[in-house]
């Protein structure tokens, strides 16, 4: 959902970041002869960048993805936690322009307990395991739109509508976003069930 935004760092830059990052990180340092980063600016987290760190000579692939502010690096790593431990620490600036973007980060990064949420905005934001008839795939095209912004109550909380597929089905939801940034799911309706998609656990 991110990768269009998305900038590659040149080699330079690569291992500037890598002996920044290494030391904040933990685990088995990144040679950075060796590493991709993509990068890319978060509105709603100014004077921060988002991190996209891979290493594809190893099988399987290593990936951290990283908030970092000059001496601070947050590693993500599918709870909501650090993004909540985030927007204690920096200046969070959610306003009626980012928030589906923030909504949108928030749920490509966070796993519930029993699985993601995926909030989809087009048929082709769909995993599919097997591709539908193309009237299904018609029909269910016509079930989906953009995520958006329906209101904001008197003490700041964003309202949003979106569509989501969670396991084999879609639904439409209500988001509800704090100013602080967290984030809740209300009344949830299912849309459509036994869509044929990948596990999004397992891939398959």
């Amino acid at each position: 959902m991110f990768r269009d935004a998305f900038t590659k760092l040149d080699a330079l830059e690569v291992e500037d970041l890598i002996a920044r990052l290494n030391p904040l990180l933990g685990g088995s340092p990144y040679d950075a002869q060796k590493v991709t980063i993509l990068a890319m600016e978060l509105p709603f987290y100014p004077g921060c960048r988002f991190l996209e760190i891979a290493d594809h000579s190893v099988l399987p692939s290593r990936k951290s993805f990283v908030i970092y502010r000059q001496t601070e690096a947050v590693v993500l790593d599918w709870t909501n936690v650090p993004i909540y431990r985030l927007n204690e620490t920096v200046p969070l600036a959610l306003d009626e322009r980012n928030i589906v973007e923030y909504v949108r980060f928030f749920f490509s990064f966070v796993r519930g307990r029993h699985g993601r949420f995926i909030i989809v905005e087009n048929v082709d934001d769909i995993a599919w395991r097997d591709e539908p008839p193309a009237t299904a795939r018609k029909a269910i095209a016509g079930l989906i739109e953009p995520a958006r912004l329906v209101g904001v109550e008197k003490d700041g909380t964003f309202a949003l509508t979106v569509k989501m597929i969670f396991k084999d089905s879609l639904f439409k939801s209500n988001v509800m976003v704090s100013p602080k940034g967290l984030v809740t799911l209300q009344d949830e309706e299912l849309v459509v069930e036994d869509i044929p998609v990948l596990d999004d656990t397992f891939g398959q």
